[in-house]
């Protein structure tokens, strides 16, 4: 597979971003896809890139920071605890947390770096078993947690939510999962649990298959990789 030109990415990029609203933000999806991709969608005017591997993430940073500081990046798959350390001096927001351990050690790392790391709790709607992420219950169980010993949680600042839709071909059934992620985000919102309310306004939902249903639905970040950088070479 050839790689992509830069026109085809800058095309595609300004397609996309051509239809999203005033309150959503495009992360483009560049796992998987050589630094390059980033570069040319940088020039392109993107500045948001999500990863999901650490040792991929690590090693586009490192080439690329000294010379696009501006570059901003999410990290949006499965983390392991024992990887969270490499990338808490730098990375933005991870937006998959998925469990209460999970959030304690990045919290942890992140006041070894002197930073405090903006975070999105991953709820789980899809019916796949596959799929991970906390429970409405559980989230609201963590929340009286950290609300009840605020000093425990100095690293982390929680920013919304993250969610992925079944992989089904029936879009009333995805908008069905979207909604319940929008209403769990406001009900958490209004809960008195938060302890930064006024942060919590990131709804990250929608990939490139769903993203249309998930922005009807309130998302303010879609997760956007193959309808720009095709597939993986």
């Amino acid at each position: 597979m050839s790689p992509l030109p830069s026109e085809v990415i800058a095309s595609r990029l300004e397609s996309i971003r051509a239809g999203l609203p005033s309150s959503a933000r495009l992360v483009a999806v560049s796992k998987f896809h050589p630094a390059d991709y980033v570069v040319k969608a940088y020039e392109a005017g993107q500045r948001l890139f999500g990863e999901s591997r650490v040792q991929e993430l690590v090693g586009k940073w490192e080439r690329l920071h000294e010379a696009y500081p501006d570059i901003v990046w999410h990290f949006i798959g499965p983390l392991q605890t024992n990887k969270v350390k490499y990338i808490a001096p730098f990375i933005s927001v991870i937006e998959s947390v998925t469990s209460e351990r999970l959030l304690r050690e990045i919290c942890r790392q992140a006041q070894r770096v002197g930073r405090t790391i903006p975070v999105l709790l991953e709820l789980h709607v899809a019916q796949e078993e596959t799929k991970s992420g906390f429970s409405r219950s559980e989230l609201l169980e963590l929340l009286g947690r950290i609300h009840a010993a605020p000093t425990e949680w100095q690293g982390i600042e929680l920013r919304g939510l993250m969610a992925m839709a079944s992989n089904v071909p029936d879009e009333n059934q995805v908008a069905r999962e979207f909604a319940e992620v929008r209403t769990t985000f406001e009900s958490l919102r209004s809960s008195g649990l938060l302890l930064q309310p006024e942060s919590f306004t990131e709804l990250s939902m929608g990939m490139s298959g769903d993203y249309q249903i998930a922005l009807s639905q309130g998302s303010t970040l879609v997760r956007i990789g193959s309808a720009i950088f095709g597939e993986r070479l």
